[in-house]
């Protein structure tokens, strides 16, 4: 392992922004100021994997850096003062600090915190965490919180930081989260607590309930959700799944990293309104307003059923009847392919399943016509709707939901 001096000698440090020194084992011994005289512009500097051992060796560094915007320090096994850890105004520019896997503790986070006061974003990973506290006049300008691989944070220490008022992303992967539920409102309201939240990252936990998802819709601000790896989540019937989540919660606009469009939205709303038709029915449901009285206990598994029973309507009696048992026979579209611009292809004809997504699809017809299937366009006629021509937009969907049936005639362009 290379030592480096931080003592620059070379007169065009002056200049440098951005400094990596990340494995390397820092030198912090030396003339006190010969940092600060040697590059003092530095804004982003990586110390990470070096054998920083003391936090007082790392306000030394910050302090004859008052430029100092990014700061990593992520794999540096740090011990920190049992007073004041941050002396005012070291790190007064300071917007991002990375303390993953450096054996901070939430106490010691308050502690430093005191002295970070426009720090944005703050990564604490794989710390062994446990949230004991709520933060007081500290931590209140970040923005972006990564607790994840965390294991010994629950749902109860979560409320602890419910309220930090610019929190607009947090990240809570692998930190063993199976539930959650805000106490403080009821089905169909919104919660007081992180009501400045708009990207929730919970990967690699152990939802398996729906209740999970339903209490998210609770959330005033949240935009973007990201659900992988989860038990919920896992099997044969992610397509179904992702249409579930995007119908239970009414705000989201991403989820797991893919825009939902206006029409994902309907048919997910749509889709989710049918499927849970016979349930909604037994518990007390009514097409008619005045004897629509469905229980307690559906309320509370499908909080926004109501809802999109005024929004589409109540459904109908022929929308609730068994579906037949799946037969692969039963599922098969038989459909022509075309390409209007290459008028020496002949038309295709091919059975495909209509559970069959749109990327698969592009991938089927790529090796079939020798194009990268990233350069082909499709969409698609029906002798019902002659003159129209609908585009498959979305990778993602089926061809069942774009209505995609028997006889239709896929167009392929590129």
């Amino acid at each position: 392992m290379r030592t480096c001096e931080l003592c620059f000698p070379c007169s065009q440090l002056s200049k440098l922004q951005d400094v990596s020194l990340r494995s390397c084992a820092v030198n912090c011994a030396g003339d006190r100021g010969g940092i600060a005289a040697a590059c003092p512009n530095i804004r982003n500097l990586d110390l990470s994997k070096n054998l920083l051992s003391l936090w007082d060796d790392v306000t030394d560094i910050a302090d004859q850096l008052r430029h100092l915007e990014v700061l990593n320090l992520s794999e540096n096994k740090l011990r920190f003062p049992p007073g004041a850890a941050s002396p005012a105004g070291t790190f007064s520019a300071l917007k991002v600090l990375v303390l993953s896997r450096t054996g901070i503790t939430w106490a010691e986070v308050l502690r430093c915190a005191a002295g970070w006061p426009v720090l944005e974003e703050l990564y604490l990973a794989a710390n062994d965490i446990a949230i004991l506290e709520r933060p007081t006049d500290v931590l209140q300008t970040v923005k972006l919180l990564d607790l994840s691989s965390n294991q010994s944070i629950d749902e109860n220490q979560l409320f602890l930081i419910a309220y930090l008022p610019r929190l607009e992303q947090l990240i809570l992967s692998d930190v063993g989260l199976s539930s959650l539920h805000f106490p403080d409102t009821e089905i169909g309201c919104k919660t007081s607590m992180f009501t400045s939240l708009q990207y929730l990252v919970v990967n690699d936990n152990q939802i398996s309930q729906w209740s999970f998802i339903n209490e998210l819709d609770k959330l005033e601000s949240l935009q973007a959700l990201s659900c992988l790896r989860n038990p919920l989540t896992a099997g044969s019937r992610a397509d179904s799944t992702r249409q579930f989540i995007i119908a239970r919660v009414a705000q989201l606009q991403v989820l797991n990293k893919c825009q939902i469009l206006p029409e994902e939205r309907r048919g997910a709303e749509l889709d989710y309104r049918k499927a849970f038709g016979g349930e909604w029915r037994k518990a007390g449901g009514h097409q008619d307003p005045d004897q629509n009285r469905p229980s307690a206990e559906f309320r509370a598994a499908h909080p926004r059923y109501q809802s999109l029973c005024l929004r589409y309507g109540a459904p109908e009696d022929g929308e609730l009847k068994t579906q037949q048992p799946f037969l692969l026979k039963n599922q098969l579209l038989t459909l022509k392919i075309k390409c209007p611009h290459q008028l020496d292809q002949k038309v295709i004809e091919k059975q495909l399943p209509e559970s069959m997504t749109v990327q698969k699809v592009k991938g089927m017809l790529s090796r079939l016509l020798r194009v990268p299937a990233s350069d082909l366009l499709l969409s698609y006629e029906s002798p019902k709707m002659p003159g129209r021509e609908i585009e498959l937009e979305s990778d993602q969907q089926s061809l069942q939901f774009y209505s995609v049936e028997n006889g239709d005639c896929l167009l392929v362009r590129w």
